[in-house]
């Protein structure tokens, strides 16, 4: 359109009669008089309205998701991360307990038998001296540490020093074939001695070939002169299998030992012996026996069904 003077009249007219409906209608309210062409615009350009609407709504919805989905990642993320944190505190929890438990048992059979301690922690297993069974522990010379040391657990016997630095020692395991110490029976007092083999029974050669010993009997350290390297009363294991006696001066028994080897953790090194020999003092407490439930017996006497019956008359 041109812009004359009769367009700027039309214009001007326009918008006057715009401003005049539209007051007009807010003055009606319901009753307004344009109600009725609004309904008719509304039935014209409506389903135009709700095709636009649908067309442009996923769009929208898309924008939408992908900006949620940032903070949903970053959620999710923060979610994972505290679950990890959750696990590894209750796994640390876990492990925690289980060394708590492992010191206080050790702490029990150092009490019992009057043993000086020093604990420390298995930080290696082997060693470069070519022993077969050995472990690194983190204690050392400057913790008062020196060779042919008594090293025990909550459980028994570990083994002993044998190699001693600054920071850190090497224990050879009690299981080790080149490892000997002297045992006493329990109760009996019959002497012998244990050699290691791998991951089999303890040999336990019995000095009297006649003793008498059974399965479930349990040996203890017999200790050394000047209690190196080994103090007197510490478990060792019980027997699991007895030889014939051959008429031999000796005799052998197996023994499997009370100390896993394989999971050690938590260690004690004996720096100061005991006074006096604890002999059996540091073996647990035999369980009870059950004792034996009392069985009642019923029975059962059968009626004579071969009676005579009497006569219908008497």
């Amino acid at each position: 359109m041109r812009d004359t003077r009769e367009s700027r009249l039309l214009l001007v007219l326009l918008v006057a009669i715009a401003f005049a409906l539209i007051t007009v209608d807010i003055r009606a309210g319901e009753e307004s008089p344009v109600d009725g062409a609004r309904q008719a615009a509304a039935t014209v350009f409506g389903p135009v309205e709700k095709g636009v609407a649908s067309a442009v709504d996923p769009v929208a919805n898309a924008i939408g998701a992908v900006r949620d989905s940032g903070e949903r990642h970053n959620r999710i993320t923060e979610l994972e991360r505290e679950n990890a944190a959750l696990k590894a505190k209750l796994g640390s929890d876990d492990r925690n307990r289980s060394r708590t438990r492992e010191l206080d048992d050790m702490l029990k059979k150092a009490g019992a038998g009057q043993y000086g301690i020093k604990g420390a922690e298995v930080i290696a297993i082997g060693a470069a001296q070519g022993f077969s069974w050995t472990v690194t522990i983190d204690s050392g010379s400057k913790d008062g540490i020196q060779r042919d040391m008594t090293v025990l657990n909550g459980d028994g016997l570990v083994g002993r020093v044998t190699t001693v630095g600054p920071d850190t020692a090497t224990v050879l395991l009690a299981n080790d074939p080149d490892f000997t110490v002297g045992t006493r029976l329990e109760k009996t007092g019959e002497l012998g001695f244990a050699t290691g083999q791998g991951d089999r029974p303890l040999a336990v050669q019995m000095l009297n070939g006649k003793a008498k010993i059974k399965p479930g009997d349990r040996l203890v350290t017999f200790g050394s002169r000047g209690n190196k390297p080994f103090v007197p009363g510490v478990p060792l294991g019980e027997v699991v299998r007895v030889d014939p006696a051959g008429g031999g001066l000796t005799r052998t028994v197996y023994v499997t030992p009370y100390v896993g080897f394989s999971r050690l953790d938590i260690v004690g090194v004996v720096v100061m012996p005991p006074r006096t020999d604890p002999r059996d003092a540091v073996l647990p407490p035999r369980p009870a026996k059950p004792k034996p439930v009392p069985t009642v017996t019923v029975t059962v006497t059968p009626s004579p069904s071969g009676a005579a019956a009497k006569p219908a008359d008497e």
